[in-house]
């Protein structure tokens, strides 16, 4: 198995080599404090960005003290205009960050019909929005010097409309396309890009969305869930989809999907649809 070291740049700081720090969203719970717990415990450095700058700290004293890395701490609402810039700045300008988790992100309760259209548009700003701004903020300078990571975390929500979360899918299928399209532009500059599907994950995620935890189905536990996307990390997987067990099925889907791309270039309708 490729090991992170194999992957990721080492930095000459002083006299010795440092492992290119790490920006991550959505750092103070769930998902994202649990990559902030196991990068730091791989040696990196960290830039922590989330809303509660509070629980923040209190990640980063601790893992200040267990792992002995720098963390800093850069408190932002990614829906808000001049407070992702502050984070898209952070990201143009600090040449130590060599890898961007793209984690953020928000469920929404409730049917289409249901939902506030202000609600809708704030959650495709948080899930969808804010992951291709960072994403651009990044990208150019990673290129610019050849090596680099892009973690977009989405959902397998966004191959499956039938589990009723439209927004919230669409969201997560953009993620899917946008991880997709820049590995297929950036791969061959040096910069590896992996999209990341779990499925249902214990996290605060629920209860925000105003789900009735007492009506939630089992779920995998977030460790497991961080620890498997790593794995996929270290091999360099385009996606990793945690859940899956039979890796052939996503094999075939893509199969499927690229056998239909050359009748894309057709000048003609499908047979089917001459009148």
């Amino acid at each position: 198995m490729t090991t992170i070291t194999n992957i990721v740049t080492f930095q000459k700081k002083g006299n010795r080599m440092t492992k290119p720090a790490i920006l991550i969203t959505g750092a103070s719970s769930g998902i994202g404090a649990t990559y902030a717990d196991r990068f730091a415990r791989r040696g990196h450095d960290l830039v922590l960005v989330a809303r509660d700058a509070a629980r923040m700290e209190t990640l980063a004293v601790r893992l200040r003290a267990e792992a002995g890395v720098s963390i800093d701490i850069l408190p932002a609402d990614l829906t808000r205009t001049d407070e992702i810039a502050a984070v898209e700045s952070r990201l143009r300008d600090d040449e130590r960050i060599g890898i961007l988790v793209n984690n953020a992100g928000a469920g929404l309760g409730g049917r289409f019909v249901d939902q506030s259209t202000d609600a809708i548009g704030q959650l495709i700003t948080l899930n969808a929005t804010s992951v291709a701004r960072l994403a651009s903020a990044i990208a150019p300078r990673l290129v610019a010097r050849g090596d680099g990571a892009i973690i977009n975390i989405g959902s397998v929500v966004g191959l499956a409309p039938e589990f009723g979360m439209s927004v919230y899918g669409a969201t997560k299928a953009f993620v899917l396309f946008l991880s997709q399209g820049l590995a297929h532009e950036l791969s061959q500059r040096g910069v590896y890009v992996q999209a990341v599907l779990p499925a249902a994950t214990r996290t605060e995620l629920w209860e925000r969305a105003g789900a009735d935890e007492t009506s939630l189905p089992p779920m995998m536990d977030v460790n497991d869930l961080v620890d498997a996307a790593l794995v996929g990390f270290d091999k360099r997987e385009g996606i990793t989809i945690p859940p899956l067990h039979d890796s052939s099925l996503w094999s075939a889907f893509d199969t499927a999907r690229m056998a239909m791309l050359p009748g894309f270039g057709a000048t003609q309708p499908a047979e089917r649809y001459t009148p």
